[in-house]
């Protein structure tokens, strides 16, 4: 199993979501699998078959949720490189054109493109992982290849 590495804040949100899908989304799960029970024929019935798969779903949910939890460590901003972007790096990119714009790189479960965090994993994520300010990146994205210049690397904890 290899370790994930989250926030503080991102991994209390995944272990509510787990508490919440265990206890509330299993309830719900179960009232509909009984009220399509109670429609007739279980060989004939669709909406009792749609409420099996669903709870099939909704376990493999749980399942990796727990998985990623019993793999997770949080991210001690004190032991990191802050010379190079690392996950919880805040990123000022400078495009062709002169244009700007910075993202924080997080785990690919906090990503948030309202917020401008990016995950890790994600095509820009993984070509600036290991660089340096001044540094130039390559994207391949699907308009396109874009060149980035790194201006500015910073570190936020939550």
């Amino acid at each position: 199993m290899s370790t994930n590495y989250y926030t503080k804040e991102g991994l209390e949100k995944m272990k509510a979501e787990l508490q919440e899908l265990k206890t509330r989304g299993r309830a719900k799960m179960a009232e509909q699998i009984s009220e399509a029970r109670d429609k007739g024929d279980l060989r004939e019935n669709a909406e009792y078959d749609a409420a099996k798969e669903a709870q099939g779903l909704l376990e493999l949910r749980i399942s990796k949720l727990a998985d990623r939890i019993a793999s997770a460590q949080i991210i001690d901003e004190t032991k990191l490189d802050t010379s190079k972007v690392t996950v919880m790096s805040r990123v000022w990119l400078e495009g062709e054109g002169g244009t700007q714009i910075d993202y924080l790189l997080v785990a690919a479960e906090e990503t948030d493109i309202k917020s401008r965090k990016i995950s890790v994993d994600s095509p820009l994520g993984k070509a600036l992982i290991g660089k340096k300010e001044k540094d130039k990146v390559e994207v391949q994205t699907p308009g396109g290849l874009r060149r980035f210049q790194i201006i500015k690397i910073a570190f936020e904890y939550p």
